[in-house]
């Protein structure tokens, strides 16, 4: 049963990790069959994440208050239902309106999925079963862009969404088979008025820079999302701080580690989270290259965060996290702004060998910050930090597509013409300038930072004594 549980909540997880990389190859191919602009698609992806933000921080209330286990099989039912309303949309708006139920059934998986897990395992096996658990994750993104490449190419987009539907059935029924049965329990109380504030807070930001260069609706629309979503959220920080349990506590942002974390990672995030979106589109406009064999080139980048998980521990004790946070931050950025000498004529080994080298780094980076940002956090502060930082990163991958969109639109109307290759190389050289101020968060970090998790400290006294 210990090993049992784990790979099946990894079925619905890896169901959901590859469906979040599968998307991005069929952008122009779904464009093109729902009557829209691809660069219009921006706001499929965001609604995604924005609904993964809005719904990730109820995720436990729900699951204490119906049972875990009923909670985790309504999240696939609804995860399910979602990609059909996907794979039957014929507009723009019922696309994104099936994206976002899509993300509502996404944002209570993985928190639940690790819930059920810690709650059915023995703390002496934990180590093993969560590794089984953070195995979709690895093989997820490896697997979505040749899988979604393939199955547009040779078949149709709306198969993308249709191979949800066996995945998410058999993962209901096992489930229900073989996972015990969990108690509901007694929560800590709701904070409604929180999570319309936030939910307003996060759309209308999001949204609003998604829409405000977006030809097919009124600017105006764009300017009001924008205006809503500020006052919400300063209203929302008025709130948290009168209220006993707000639903993102922003007094977690006193620890100096975790602030920087945050601030960091969300930089970092905002061209890490346009990649999905400008590279496959790039590949197939620019370059004229059909879904297949874009998602075949792509893939390398999970090669490379799948190596890093080899070394990074090493690196982090010996350098110091301050050192190497710097230094992969900056190297991902460079490598983010490389894309943009990319041409037709570039050979393929050489973009997949920038892609693999860029995944490396990211996720040297990323296991660095996940590491550092919990160095100094307290217990009773640890539910809120983890419900922060998931949120965080939901809004800032939102915010790169929703940014990396609205340079090529605006880009595209100072030219004649078109979506053109120049209009992606402006892309990508804004969403990695943009990554690349998060080595300035960590510049003003000690260089001891964080040396309790790393080890740095310990490892370097034993070289000088």
């Amino acid at each position: 049963m210990n090993r049992l549980t784990p790979l099946i909540l990894a079925v619905a997880l890896f169901m959901e990790q590859m469906d979040s990389t599968v998307i991005a190859t069929s952008l122009p191919a779904i464009a093109a069959d729902i009557g829209t602009e691809p660069i219009a698609l921006k706001l499929a992806f965001t609604a995604y994440f924005v609904a993964l933000a809005i719904f990730i921080p109820v995720s436990g209330w729900m699951a204490d208050r119906w049972g875990a286990r009923n909670v985790f099989r309504g999240a696939i039912g609804v995860f399910v239902i979602g990609s059909l309303c996907c794979a039957f949309a014929d507009s723009l708006q019922t696309f994104v309106m099936s994206r976002f139920l899509q993300g509502i059934g996404a944002s209570m998986m993985t928190p639940i999925a690790r819930l059920l897990l810690i709650r059915a395992t023995p703390r002496n096996q934990l180590v093993g079963a969560m590794a089984w658990l953070t195995l979709p994750g690895l093989i997820g993104p490896l697997a979505g862009p040749p899988l979604g490449g393939f199955l547009t190419t040779y078949f149709s987009w709306h198969w993308i969404f249709i191979i949800n539907v066996p995945i998410g059935l058999i993962g209901i029924v096992l489930v229900t088979r073989f996972l015990p049965k969990t108690e509901a329990r007694l929560p800590r109380p709701i904070d409604f008025k929180g999570f319309l504030l936030a939910a307003i807070a996060f759309s209308g930001l999001i949204f609003g820079l998604s829409v405000v260069s977006l030809p097919a609706l009124p600017i105006m629309a764009g300017l009001g999302a924008l205006c809503a979503g500020v006052v919400a959220t300063i209203l929302y920080l008025r709130h948290a701080r009168r209220t006993e349990f707000p639903l993102l506590d922003p007094r977690v942002f006193r620890n100096r580690l975790f602030a920087s974390t945050v601030l960091g990672g969300s930089l970092f995030r905002i061209g890490i989270g346009a990649i999905p979106f400008l590279l496959p589109l790039m590949l197939q406009l620019g370059f004229g290259l059909n879904a297949f064999e874009s998602g075949m080139i792509t893939f390398v980048g999970a090669i490379g965060a799948l190596t890093s998980k080899f070394v990074a521990e090493r690196i982090y004790a010996r350098f110091g996290f301050r050192r190497v946070l710097i230094v992969a931050g900056l190297g991902s950025a460079l490598l983010i702004m490389a894309k943009a000498t990319f041409y037709p004529e570039t050979p393929i080994a050489l973009i997949m060998g920038v892609l693999l080298v860029g995944g490396l780094l990211r996720s040297i980076f990323f296991t660095g910050i996940n590491a550092l940002g919990y160095a100094d956090i307290e217990d009773t502060e640890a539910s809120q930090a983890t419900a922060i930082s998931a949120v965080s990163q939901q809004i800032s991958i939102a915010l790169g597509v929703a940014v990396a969109g609205s340079v090529l639109e605006l880009t595209t109307h100072m030219h004649a013409g078109g979506l053109g290759l120049v209009d992606f190389h402006v892309a990508f050289l804004v969403v990695g300038g943009l990554s690349a101020l998060a080595a300035l968060v960590y510049m003003r970090l000690p260089a001891d930072a964080g040396s309790a998790v790393s080890g740095h400290v310990v490892r370097k006294r034993k070289k000088t004594g």
